[in-house]
């Protein structure tokens, strides 16, 4: 290859590339499922760390200027449910990245005929995760855990003991409520490995609260 065409292929991917990741994304992207785990299986350095992620995936396909929250819930006493993080304004108009209303309060995002399945629960990227197991944590209703069981590892800190309550973003499966989008089954662990064999990849649901 001459220098001369050396030269303009590296200025046509300088110009192009930072744009392809975000091809498939709306603007209007409001709700997506991680596309990767931080690192560190369900330690995700807490809720403020969970918000951070979901924060960083959207930026990065081009969605910015919105606050994100990880619809994750903690126990104790001074836990907070998945629900009540992310609806605290109440209406709110949430869309996939391909610009597709999955919900327009959270009424309808708990209801039984919840939007959010296989076709319209898709990552920052506009696809579909490999495996069905997603972080919440949470209750059916979106409520945090009152039971002493840890089903957040520790307040999601933890790589090492407890488990987390997680849905099926696809609406099947096995556990106590395989078609829960948010609370079919506990994992058997916290770890990258633990998570992956109950059949997830440490993944969550995020949800723009403006």
């Amino acid at each position: 290859m001459s220098t001369a065409r050396a030269v303009l292929v590296a200025i046509t991917v300088s110009l192009v590339g930072p744009h392809l990741a975000s091809a498939q994304t709306s603007p209007e992207m409001t709700f997506f499922i991680t596309s990767v785990n931080p690192g560190k299986g369900a330690d995700l350095g807490g809720l403020q760390g969970a918000d951070a992620h979901c924060q960083k995936l959207a930026e990065a396909v081009g969605v910015k200027n919105r606050t994100w929250r990880a619809y994750l819930s903690t126990q104790g006493p001074s836990g907070e449910s998945a629900r009540d993080r992310i609806a605290p304004q109440g209406q709110m108009n949430w869309r996939n990245a391909k610009g597709v209303i999955v919900a327009r309060n959270v009424t309808e995002l708990q209801a039984a005929d919840t939007k959010v399945n296989k076709e319209m629960a898709l990552t920052e990227k506009g696809e579909s995760p490999q495996r069905h197991d997603i972080m919440t944590g949470s209750q059916a209703d979106g409520s945090t855990f009152k039971v002493a069981e840890d089903r957040t590892c520790n307040n999601w800190t933890s790589s090492t003991t407890g488990s987390a309550q997680l849905g099926h973003y696809d609406r099947q499966g096995g556990g106590d409520a395989p078609t829960s989008w948010n609370s079919a089954h506990a994992s058997r662990g916290c770890s990258v490995e633990a998570l992956r064999g109950t059949g997830g990849d440490g993944l969550f649901y995020c949800f723009a609260i403006k």
